[in-house]
């Protein structure tokens, strides 16, 4: 109890910190901001508000311009038991990758976050 306590706590200065220090968006040219809001309409962020981990994943989505859809995996959410199906887990952040047909779930912030850049950066 005293844990969740902690990081609920934590977590919340931590969310205040990223929305006050907030980086500025990448910009790109209309045409090529419509290709990567029609490339992440196939991304999902499997993540929770105040975890240290999902922050760094989003403060580097907002900074490369990412409109990719945030779910919401607290105890009792719906997408909780999407990424229990899909992913095997539930751990956060995961992001949920659609190509061809197939779901791919990643985890980890770094990796995510590499993943992102590599594609998007």
């Amino acid at each position: 109890m005293l844990v969740k306590v902690l990081r609920n706590g934590i977590g919340g200065i931590w969310q205040l910190g990223d929305f006050i220090t907030r980086p500025t968006k990448m910009r790109r040219a209309p045409q090529a901001q419509q290709q990567v809001d029609e490339a992440c309409e196939q991304l999902a962020l499997y993540q929770l508000p105040r975890c240290p981990f999902c922050i760094k994943v989003r403060r580097n989505m907002h900074k490369l311009n990412l409109p990719i859809a945030l779910r919401n995996v607290q105890p009792g959410s719906p997408h909780r038991d999407e990424l229990q199906a899909g992913g095997g887990r539930i751990k956060s952040p995961c992001l949920r990758i659609e190509e061809n047909g197939e779901s791919r779930w990643m985890y980890e912030s770094n990796d995510i976050i590499a993943y992102l850049q590599q594609r998007f950066g």
